[in-house]
């Protein structure tokens, strides 16, 4: 097998070819953001238009650079020249786009977003000028949008997998595990446990054979940072796994994946295919005496199966619900080996923590809370996609700094952050920093990244009755409390909703909510009540003009519409409210 350097020197006398070769380097964003906007058809379009004219082009496909508004996303290098990315270029454009820019001379700045080079450009801006990236601190995304996913050289060619060379050859396992607790790093799954302590549970475990698991269920509706690394630059997530097997002493790992996410499952499976083919997965890697295997594992569309207790169970071909703990996974995981389970985000840092140190990492951030928050902005804003952002930045900041505010001179009315189990925050807390004690301090997670702003059209109360409506569907039923909590929760929000709420409702939730956090297995029925709640805390007026007055302030409530027998389908909504996903 060859050693790294000469990996690297392959991969750079790749990059050069594609820089240098004398060709047009033509990319297009192929995510699953590009995907929806049609990216498949846009790269069909320039590739037979450039067949059409007879041009020898090198062109491939990249990840997600964030920029999800202007998909399908296209650049163009010629031989020599910059970078330069063309926003919202549909398969009808794409022709204009080669005849202009790789034919002719012609930049197109009226197509352009942004450039990237040494050389300046007149009419465009640099990428590093845009507010939407001149405030971002990539670090785990730092290859996204950049790379080919599909080309294990590239991600080579940025630096990757020397950290793991360092590792095997340069360090021992406690070395590794000690820049990981050094770093502050914690988990970016929801609880925001520190990663390094979760790592020592496992590496005092006794062996041979221990696991690491990779969990990429995601279900958080308006969450896909962990899709988007796994579809953009899958290596960053085999390379951190297996970083933490080298620091545990562990054996294999396993990538769990949802089923039906189809690129960023083909993407991972390709990528540890040719790690393996590399050597840099399996016996004796990179000429060492460590030994470590990876394979992905799919799970069903169960949101509940993002716990970590119920994964193992998937893993395992069982039906995913949660385990009572203890004994807890460092113990017995799973098939009753010692297992950890990670975030996907949470590994795709670890290779820059060993590369740079862990006090690199730890000098960004907050006190609590070290390094980057890799955000997933949607519904009314004008520039929703994924951004990394140092914590410590305000919410404010990120929706009115970086991703362009709230349009058509609307006004945020509040966010919905850590996915259907966080909080719904008002406005007047948009202050709050991107911090996991203070978002806690304020009734909100930050949970997987997804953040959802919604304009002075939206009712808090309709929103609530979405999210419980959304956990109660999800429940996995083991538990009684909740069960039958979240049916009795969605139950009496819906009468609210419906302007039939009886005396005392409010004061039943909070009941039912309490016995749910103390009597249910997992964070499904123990934070189900969340929602609830922070909608109670901070949009009282709201609530009250439905319980109390029998309207809906926003007019975007259920309205009743009489009829002899009182089903579902009696009520009918007034105008929809257009979320901006």
């Amino acid at each position: 097998m060859p050693t790294y350097e000469e990996l690297l020197q392959e991969a750079q006398s790749r990059l050069l070819e594609l820089e240098g070769g004398g060709k047009p380097w033509i990319r297009v964003g192929a995510a699953v953001c590009g995907e929806a906007a049609g990216a498949s058809e846009t790269l069909e379009a320039i590739r037979a238009e450039l067949d059409r004219r007879g041009i020898d082009a090198n062109v491939s496909i990249v990840g997600c650079l964030g920029l999800c508004y202007a998909e399908p996303l296209v650049d163009v290098q010629k031989p020599g020249g910059a970078r330069v990315f063309y926003r919202n270029v549909t398969p009808d454009k794409a022709a204009e786009l080669v005849e202009s820019c790789v034919a002719g001379d012609d930049l197109r700045p009226d197509m352009a977003l942004a450039y990237t080079g040494r050389i300046t450009l007149d009419g465009i801006p640099r990428l590093d000028d845009l507010p939407v990236w001149n405030r971002q601190v990539r670090i785990a995304l730092r290859n996204c949008g950049h790379i080919d996913p599909l080309d294990i050289y590239q991600y080579i060619a940025q630096g990757g997998y020397a950290a793991l060379d360092k590792a095997v050859n340069q360090m021992q396992p406690e070395d590794v595990l000690k820049e990981v607790q050094d770093s502050g790093l914690r988990g970016r799954g929801g609880a925001a446990f520190p990663t390094g302590t979760k790592w020592g549970f496992l590496a005092r475990s006794p062996g041979p054979v221990k696991y690491i698991l990779c969990n990429c269920e995601e279900g958080d509706p308006g969450a896909y940072n962990d899709k988007g690394i796994l579809e953009s630059d899958p290596h960053s997530l085999i390379e951190g796994t297996i970083l933490a097997g080298y620091a545990t002493g562990s054996s294999n790992g396993v990538v769990f994946i949802r089923h039906g996410h189809e690129g960023p499952i083909h993407r991972t499976e390709r990528a540890i295919e040719q790690a393996y083919e590399l050597g840099l997965l399996g016996d004796n890697i990179l000429g060492s005496d460590f030994s470590f295997h990876v394979e992905v594992s799919l799970t069903g569309e169960s949101y509940v199966a993002g716990e970590e207790t119920a994964l193992m169970e998937s893993v395992e071909g069982n039906r995913a619900m949660p385990r009572a703990r203890p004994p807890f996974p460092a113990q017995s995981g799973v098939w009753g080996l010692p297992s950890n389970i990670n975030n996907i985000k949470s590994l795709a840092y670890v290779s820059e923590i060993v590369s740079r140190g862990g006090e690199w990492f730890a000098g960004i951030g907050t006190e609590g809370s070290k390094g980057t928050a890799i955000l997933c902005l949607s519904g009314n804003i004008a520039l929703p996609g994924m951004v990394e952002v140092p914590m410590g930045m305000t919410i404010r900041e990120v929706i009115d700094e970086v991703v362009g505010g709230v349009p058509d001179g609307r006004k945020a009315k509040f966010l919905q952050t850590g996915g259907p189990l966080g909080g719904v925050l008002p406005a007047d807390l948009l202050d709050v920093q991107l911090d996991f004690a203070a978002m806690a301090q304020a009734g909100a997670i930050l949970g997987s990244g997804g953040i959802i702003v919604a304009d002075d059209r939206a009712c808090a109360v309709n929103m609530t009755r979405v999210l419980v409506a959304f956990c109660q569907y999800e429940s996995c039923g083991k538990c009684f409390p909740c069960r039958l909590g979240m049916t009795n929760l969605i139950e009496i929000v819906e009468r609210i909703c419906h302007f039939e709420s009886r005396p005392g409702d409010l004061e039943l939730m909070r009941v039912v909510g309490q016995n749910m956090a103390a009597g249910s297995l997992c964070g499904h029925g123990q934070l189900g009540w969340n929602p609830v709640q922070s909608a109670i805390r901070y949009f009282q007026e709201d609530f009250t003009a439905h319980m109390e007055e029998g309207r809906c302030p926003t007019g975007q409530c259920l309205s009743p519409v009489f009829t002899p027998q009182r089903t579902r389908s009696r009520w009918t909504s007034a105008q929809p409210l257009e979320l901006r996903f």
